[in-house]
């Protein structure tokens, strides 16, 4: 029998193994990203966590911004902090001159400087766009370099669906002519001489909150989610140069 005194001994435990847990959560929740002033600063978004749902969720955008490219920010600047003139180089200057750096920092100027130079193009080239396809002179040089958009896309998945764990598929310009490429970890296409148009992040904190392991549902929904309209303006000001 259930008296008044064991129930409430009950409710008490209970609401004690509630708390526990709760504390359990909040310790085993991950860190903010530790951050360290410097000459290169996180960019901001540019639009709300959740302007790409369904395509991608809000979550993932937020801890993708705040936390994953925050830390490269960070080790970016405490790995150039003893570089005399870093103040007149961008991270992009960083990475094309990467030989050039002292020994010591060349390491992580390319994969931090890669994390936080790949990132902030990332964010430029995503734009809810369901329906979108590259417009002006660039739609023509895709139609040109691959045969249709529809090759195009083809040969930019596979490749981002055969990156070995962690990368990138990339659009870029490579000796004046438009070419797919992937690259492992944060290594930017601008240490082969390549200028990057657009590119689809394959880590899987890029994606696996929504898609899990499900790596080409994640490609699909990525088509829609491209400002063609950034891409196209950047390779008119890449051809120019």
């Amino acid at each position: 029998m259930i008296t008044r005194r064991s129930a409430l001994r009950t409710m008490a435990l209970s609401s004690c193994a509630v708390a526990l847990g709760q504390n359990v959560l909040h310790a085993q929740a991950p860190a903010p990203a530790p951050t360290a002033e410097g000459v290169y600063k996180l960019p901001p978004l540019g639009y709300d966590y959740d302007a790409l749902e369904p395509f991608i969720d809000a979550e993932t955008m937020k801890i993708h911004h705040d936390k994953h490219h925050a830390a490269y920010v960070s080790k970016l600047n405490t790995a150039v902090a003893k570089l005399p003139d870093k103040e007149k180089r961008t991270v992009e200057e960083l990475l094309i001159g990467l030989k050039a750096l002292p020994e010591e920092i060349q390491k992580d100027v390319q994969n931090q400087g890669g994390g936080h130079a790949n990132h902030s193009l990332f964010w430029q080239t995503l734009k809810k766009n369901e329906n979108g396809k590259p417009v002006g002179q660039l739609a023509k040089e895709i139609e040109k370099s691959f045969g249709s958009y529809d090759d195009f896309w083809k040969l930019l998945t596979e490749k981002a669906t055969k990156v070995f764990g962690s990368g990138w598929a990339w659009l870029v310009v490579e000796k004046g002519k438009l070419a797919v490429t992937s690259s492992p970890n944060q290594d930017s296409p601008l240490l082969t001489g390549a200028t990057p148009l657009l590119g689809i992040d394959v880590w899987e904190h890029a994606y696996y909150l929504q898609y899990q392991n499900r790596r080409p549902d994640y490609l699909a929904a990525f088509q829609k989610v491209i400002n063609w309209e950034f891409v196209n303006e950047r390779y008119g000001k890449v051809s120019k140069a």
